[in-house]
């Protein structure tokens, strides 16, 4: 059969003044507002304003039906930030997870305002990637980055819990690098 009707501008308003009948985008029925009043679906936009910069319009309606007034808002849909995970799924993106993880590793070793700027980097890391995604083991490597710079303690402790180490061989050879770049740092003395 012929294709859905598509739906008219957000902005647009019909020539008559009336609000354009919102659009249902699976089913391809229009779905108008409804006056919550009675419930009738043709009203005029009486008028449009923006709100919190840009981000919603608020907009003034009248029903045609029983000429009482009612408020609607419109919003963009925001596009959540996701994690892709090892398997390949996707799930969204959890600041909360990020810092509940860094707890863990750190314990009392690190200030909380420390944590929770590096779970704040990670998140504006995600919200900056291409699609609002990235990788699980993109995000635990900025953490791990983070964490390096900082404490070397936790960094281990996260590290054994993200890397998921086969063998002790491999996480010898972790603390070994951490060591020797540690050594090789002017002005520090071996601990």
């Amino acid at each position: 059969g012929p294709p859905p009707p598509r739906a008219p501008p957000r902005s647009a308003l019909r020539a008559d003044g009336r609000s354009p009948d919102f659009f249902h985008r699976l089913s391809g029925e229009r779905i108008p507002v409804k006056c919550p009043y009675c419930g009738h679906p043709k009203d005029r936009v009486v008028d449009s304003r923006e709100s919190r910069e840009g981000e919603v319009i608020r907009r003034r309606r009248e029903c045609d039906r029983c000429g009482k007034r009612f408020t609607s808002h419109e919003t963009v849909e925001e596009i959540p930030l996701m994690a892709i995970k090892k398997e390949g799924g996707r799930a969204p993106f959890d600041r909360e997870k990020v810092l509940t993880g860094l707890r863990r590793a750190c314990g009392a070793r690190v200030a909380e305002e420390k944590l929770e700027e590096i779970a704040d980097r990670v998140a504006a890391a995600v919200a900056e990637s291409p699609d609002r995604e990235m990788a699980t083991s993109e995000i635990g490597a900025l953490v791990m980055e983070a964490l390096k710079g900082l404490d070397h303690v936790a960094f281990v402790r996260f590290a054994s819990v993200y890397r998921d180490f086969q063998d002790t061989q491999d996480f010898v050879k972790e603390i070994r690098s951490l060591i020797r770049k540690r050594r090789g740092k002017p002005g520090r003395t071996r601990a």
